[in-house]
């Protein structure tokens, strides 16, 4: 065998060797990330079922030993435990309280939110409901039977939000599997277990300090005597105004065109007539300078005559 077909055999086998290492390198890769995929995706499984088991238990737990009328009751019991074990550091400058006021429908909330900064600006507010019903109750409620009726509390006590806080439809992966944002039926109103009603508050509470800057800005206008709401009725009642008088004065100034093209249109028309007039004028001008005796009496033997005789 030739040098040249040993170099070339050599590169060959050298370039089959590479391209087997990548190979393996390749499926190594893949099997290392499948093995991660699969190790996320049973870790993300656990946590899961470890949440759901807890929920469960939670639910198993706290209904234990109790009679149908202390269920209700256990909840909203539950609702301000917890809200209590945190108020001093979480929510220092909030207050948290049964709604006891009726409103003019005859209803009021379970429980209402308030928190403003130091000068008196509500920074957020919230009406909650709390529902629960025993295992054994034959007519089954479901979470939505109570939105109408949220909705109008929470409107009819000027609060911001609106939270249902439930433990009915138990086996419902719906509502277990966190907060239910339920705006798309009812404005700002959400859906949450009572393991999760705190945590809301802080989300929703987050999202108006956010927002506080500007509420802040607005209270401030108020103070200085400006009525936001005349004026914007009055910047619209202008607009409006305005709007219609533009509209008004536009046509007319259109109208103004028109008549403006309508008089030239006459002037020209005049014009032509005048022109033509001129020419007439021209022409029996022209046909006048050119009479004569002679053409006159040129058919008129007698007329002809009776010049001669004047001449004489």
């Amino acid at each position: 065998m030739s040098l040249e077909n040993k170099t070339s055999l050599v590169e060959a086998v050298a370039s089959v060797e590479k391209e087997r290492d990548d190979a393996k390198a390749k499926l190594a890769l893949q099997e290392k990330e499948a093995e991660l995929s699969l190790a996320s995706v049973k870790s993300d499984y656990e946590a899961q079922l470890k949440a759901a088991n807890e929920q469960v238990e939670f639910y198993k737990n706290f209904k234990a030993q109790q009679s149908t009328k202390a269920i209700g009751e256990s909840l909203e019991v539950y609702a301000e435990t917890e809200f209590n074990k945190v108020r001093a550091y979480a929510f220092p400058n909030a207050t948290f309280g049964k709604d006891n006021e009726v409103s003019s429908r005859g209803s009021k909330g379970d429980f209402i939110y308030r928190e403003t900064d130091e000068n008196g600006v509500e920074i957020l507010s919230i009406m909650f409901e709390m529902k629960n019903e025993a295992d054994e109750t034959k007519t089954k409620h479901k979470n939505k039977d109570f939105y109408k009726e949220l909705d109008k509390d929470r409107r009819e006590k000027n609060c911001e939000y609106a939270v249902l806080v439930t433990m009915l439809e138990a086996d419902n992966d719906y509502f277990n599997t966190g907060i239910v944002d339920v705006s798309h039926e009812y404005e700002k109103m959400y859906v949450v277990r009572p393991q999760l009603f705190i945590q809301l508050i802080g989300i929703l509470r987050n999202a108006a300090l956010n927002s506080l800057k500007y509420k802040q800005e607005l209270a401030l206008v108020r103070e200085q005597n400006i009525d936001i709401t005349h004026f914007e009725d009055d910047l619209e009642t202008f607009k409006n105004a305005f709007a219609k008088n533009y509209n008004s004065a536009s046509n007319n100034f259109k109208k103004a065109i028109d008549e403006i093209d309508k008089s030239i249109r006459r002037m020209e028309e005049v014009k032509r007539f005048l022109t033509t007039s001129e020419n007439q004028l021209r022409l029996a001008n022209n046909k006048l300078d050119d009479v004569s005796v002679k053409k006159l009496t040129r058919k008129n033997p007698t007329m002809r005559a009776k010049f001669e005789a004047l001449k004489d």
